[in-house]
């Protein structure tokens, strides 16, 4: 016999790979039927094909990523994201980063000051409600103080706006204000203020419309040249009246692009008049006289006239509006809650907070969502268990009756998809409760007295039984799809060996039936710990789970920044615990049949 005969691994016979790597060597490739070589047609063909296939699942792919991964990526930025405190008081955030909050001391003047300008203009903008809002789920209380300094910010310093419109008529004149503020130059600091009050606005676009507007602009951010307002800011008129620029900036940025109106046709805010007034107090009349406008010499009158004028503090000014103003709570939650990014909202989900000393631990009487998760957990396991040991009977029966017997039982176990969930949960709630169905049949059989009725609802138990029911087929299913191919033939084996039932069972048949288990157990577990409409209805406030109140606080409280750090955080948990399943039973001992 030969060697090639003897040994069929060391055969050396010929093959199309070899072939054209040979004549590939000896620089005579083969070549295709079009004369192109071999090797390279080949890849041609199948690159084709790779991406024939491509374009087969692109739809599927496209919707999966627009439906489903891009709104759960956006919804996790949520849990971080914090932009709206710094875009809406840029100013005042940048003078608090040198206040040190550790202390008892106010901040200074300069930032009520720059408060003043960039709550006037989010009030303007209708988004002082929502940062009030945004500093409340920090600080309880901050949002009235937003809403009731924002109406108050009218009369701030209200003598010199009434000194300046009776000086003369021009004063209150849109179009001598827009041929003041106007010139060469200038441009970069426009630029700036756009971007700001871009971002302000975008915030305050909530609904589905707004969202389409903003879209519509959303390259401006980058390109705000490509917005023209009616006005370029003159360079010296920056120099010599920054506070009047950035004021009327504001001003003219919000009028276009909010109210959609002309900054030729409407008179300026009253901060635009504030700040003229602390301008033209600090700037000498030589540089004001130096000015090329044709205003100088107005501007000159007009600094002597005020000059009699009174001028409150910035800080007397919101300690009239509200005293917790002259606190350092409120400016230490906004310092600390400046940056674009944080962490607040995590730290609020393990029951945490964010202070001026680094983060700590809330006090005992607010620690909630620890409790709820570890009760989550807790219900969740439970329901899965019960399910095993409700369904596992159901689907052994199932896979060892004939098939037409079967297949009428399982009509009943798939009866219960027919029917409404919210149905499903109200019957129950019926049922359960101290004068419901099994307490009535309870008493009248004589095994509870009428007078201490069983309470079965509005708590765990409630929870527990309505969401067994609810799961259960969806435990039944998978096991049943595993039972049903595991071969009589084996139990029959075990038996004929002398293997007693109980033997046969858990020797035999139990171990083919634990990837059926593990299947159906992932299932429930995974559905139970996202339930919130069944606990809300039966759980009332001892059975309820983590995804109550991420539902409350995306559709109540309206604070998707925590609801985005619970399901981040509930995410994280599920994921370890599937990795810990995998560790100990194994993934690929999951079976749905076969």
């Amino acid at each position: 016999m030969s060697d090639a005969t003897s040994n069929a691994n060391t055969i050396d016979a010929p093959t199309p790979e070899k072939g054209i790597a040979a004549a590939e060597a000896k620089n005579n490739p083969v070549l295709a039927a079009d004369g192109t070589p071999l090797k390279k047609s080949l890849r041609r063909a199948l690159r084709a094909q790779k991406l024939r296939a491509l374009m087969l699942i692109a739809p599927l792919l496209i919707f999966v990523l627009v439906t489903f991964i891009a709104p759960i990526l956006d919804m996790l930025f949520r849990s971080i994201e914090n932009q709206i405190v710094s875009d809406t008081l840029p100013r005042t955030t940048s003078q608090l980063s040198e206040w040190d909050p550790a202390t008892d001391e106010l901040p200074p003047e300069a930032v009520y000051e720059a408060f003043y300008y960039d709550l006037f203009a989010a009030v303007e903008a209708r988004q002082h409600t929502r940062l009030g809002q945004r500093l409340n789920y920090e600080n309880t209380g901050v949002s009235s103080l937003f809403r009731g300094s924002g109406r108050d910010l009218d009369d701030f310093r209200e003598d010199q706006v009434e000194y300046i419109e009776d000086f003369s008529p021009e004063w209150e004149d849109a179009g001598y204000w827009l041929s003041l503020m106007s010139g060469e130059g200038g441009e970069d600091f426009l630029d700036t203020r756009r971007d700001a009050i871009l971002a302000l606005i975008r915030e305050s676009k909530r609904s589905p419309l707004g969202d389409l507007w903003c879209a519509t602009i959303a390259t401006c951010a980058t390109a705000p040249e490509d917005i023209d307002i009616g006005y370029t800011p003159s360079a010296e008129v920056i120099d010599l009246l920054p506070r009047t620029s950035e004021a009327y900036a504001d001003f003219a940025l919000i009028t276009v692009l909010e109210e959609e109106d002309s900054i030729a046709e409407e008179e300026p805010w009253e901060a635009v008049y504030v700040a003229l007034a602390q301008d033209l107090a600090e700037t000498p009349e030589s540089e004001l006289a130096a000015f090329s406008g044709p205003q100088a010499q107005a501007l000159v009158d007009l600094k002597a006239g005020l000059a009699d004028v009174e001028a409150q503090s910035f800080r007397d000014l919101f300690a009239q509006s509200d005293d917790d103003w002259v606190t350092p709570s409120p400016w230490r939650t906004i310092q600390t809650y400046a940056p674009a990014y944080t962490t607040g909202y995590f730290l609020n989900a393990a029951d945490m907070q964010k202070t001026p000393d680094g983060p700590e631990f809330r006090p005992e009487n607010e620690r909630i969502y620890g409790l709820l998760l570890q009760r989550t957990m807790f219900l969740s396991l439970t329901i899965t268990f019960s399910c095993i040991l409700l369904g596992y009977p159901i689907a052994y029966l199932l896979s060892n009756l004939p098939m037409r017997t079967a297949n009428l039982l399982m009509i009943l176990v798939l009866l219960p998809f027919w029917t409404s969930l919210l149905v499903r949960t109200s019957a129950w709630k019926v049922m359960l409760q101290q004068q419901g169905v099994i307490n009535d049949v309870l008493v009248w059989l004589g095994l509870v007295g009428d007078g201490s009725r069983l309470v079965m609802i509005n708590n765990q138990f409630g929870t527990i039984v309505a969401m067994t029911h609810i799961l259960l087929p969806f435990m039944i299913l998978p096991m049943y799809s595993v039972m049903s191919t595991i071969p009589p033939s084996y139990v029959r084996a075990a038996k004929s060996l002398g293997a007693t039932n109980w033997t046969t069972f858990w020797r035999v048949y139990f171990p083919q039936s634990v990837p059926g288990i593990g299947a159906g157990s992932i299932l429930v577990f995974i559905l139970s710990i996202g339930y919130y409409i069944t606990p809300e209805i039966v759980g009332g406030t001892t059975g309820t789970f983590i995804s109550n109140r991420i539902a409350y606080h995306i559709s109540s409280s309206l604070n998707w920044g925590l609801a985005a750090a619970l399901g981040s955080i509930l995410l994280v948990v599920v994921l370890a615990l599937y990795w810990a399943y995998d560790r100990i039973v194994g993934i690929d001992n999951v079976k749905l049949g076969g």
